[in-house]
This record gives C-alpha cells, structure tokens and sequence, in this order.
C-alpha cells in the first residue's frame, strides 16, 4: 500500500472516531436541552430526510451490484475505507445540518432516573457483546477483512440467544432509555428504529445466503429479530 493509501486509511479512521463523538455529542449533549420552539413538523421532515440519506448509503453499499461496480474502480485494499468515508461524512452532515424539533416530553429523577439509566447501560452492554469479536480496526476501515475473520462466522452465543439481532436492540435501549427526553431525542430514536426494523430483512436475506441451513436453523430457534416478544 502506497503512503498515500496509507494515509487515506487512517484518514478513514479518524473521521469514523469523529462520527460516533459527533453523535454522542449531539444526543447527550446538544438535544439535552430543548430548543425554545414548540415541535415543528416540518423539521422532523428535514431531519427524516437527512437520516434517510445516511440510512440508504447502508442499503445501496449492501449490494452486490453496488460492490461489483466498486471494485471495478477502486482498489479492494481501500474499499472498506471508501465506505467508512461515506458513512461517516453523512452522518456527520446529518448531525450538523438537523432541525431542531423543539418540545420537552419528560424528565424524570430519582429511582426512576436510575432504571432509566440501567436501561441505556444495557443497551450499550449489548452492542459492545454484539461487535467484540469484529475487529476495531476493520471496523474503522483501517484494515480489510480476511477471507476467515470472525464475522464470517455465525454467532449464537451471548445476546444473539435472545435475538436474532441484538446490536439493534442495544441502539433501541440506549435511544429511548433516556431519563430526559426531548423532542429531539426522540426524533432521533424513532426515525433510526424505522430503518433499522426496514433493513432487517434485506439483512437476514444476506445472512441467508451467507450461511445458508445454519442461519435458517438458527432463525427458528430463536424467533425474535429485535424486540422479544414484539418483532
């Protein structure tokens, strides 16, 4: 890889750490203060767009079409970087360019301030059990994925017990959990649960044809995708 290369890799990386400090930012930071607006409607349209646009890089990166017609121009070593590139600068663009909604639902305090709490620490417990065995590195496009890495290899352990899905049900808990809710938060949380439900089928086609009888097998015994009992 030439030096340019390299540097284009761990420019990736950087801008993927600066993405998720962005978001973590704006969720726990920015949106915990309402704005003085009452709710808009027409910001929650503004802000439906943004997030759709990040959401449908996901989907059309997923494709096969869409990879077939990647590696015709760029390098395979600088692929992953290219997608993390996007995803990072659109979700970076959506924070920055988001409409404030304006309202403030609830605040809560206390014991129940503390249960909300728990519910968010689970959710992060869950997505950090569900992407331990997906190296760091690959994940910030700094390094490619190997022919037999762990993530081609069908995990049922731990929280993929419960559901089939428990990345999504991590973001789930951690997005709705929390003990202040303002319209802006749950703007957020609303809109990425709707895509994420969306996306699980066209996940688990893939994960289909990937793993085959496994993951058929795998599917009926445990039923749930995201939510026990709900979906």
């Amino acid at each position: 890889m030439s030096k340019l290369a390299r540097l284009f890799v761990w420019a990736g990386g950087v801008m993927f750490v600066a993405a998720l400090a962005a978001a973590a930012y704006t969720y726990l930071i920015r949106w915990a203060t309402p704005s003085s607006h009452p709710v808009h409607a027409t910001a929650i349209l503004v802000d439906f767009a943004l997030l759709t646009v990040f959401a449908t890089h996901h989907s059309v990166f997923a494709r096969e079409s869409t990879k077939r017609r990647m590696a015709a121009v760029v390098p395979a070593h600088l692929s992953r970087s290219v997608y993390v590139w996007t995803a990072s600068l659109l979700l970076i663009g959506a924070l920055t360019f988001w409409q404030r909604v304006g309202g403030d639902l609830y605040a809560v305090t206390g014991w129940r301030a503390l249960l909300h709490a728990a519910v968010q620490l689970s959710g992060l417990w869950m997505i950090a059990r569900s992407v331990a065995r997906i190296d760091a590195l690959e994940l910030a496009g700094i390094r490619q994925p190997a022919a037999h890495d762990a993530s081609q290899t069908l995990q049922t352990g731990g929280p993929y017990r419960w559901v089939r899905h428990p990345l999504y049900l991590g973001w789930v808990l951690a997005t709705f959990g929390a003990a202040h809710m303002t319209a802006d938060r749950l703007t957020f949380a609303v809109i990425t649960a709707a895509y994420l439900a969306a996306a699980v089928p066209w996940e688990e086609r893939a994960l289909v044809r990937t793993f085959g009888d496994d993951y058929t097998r795998y599917s009926k015994r445990v039923r749930w995708r995201i939510v026990p009992y709900v979906y």
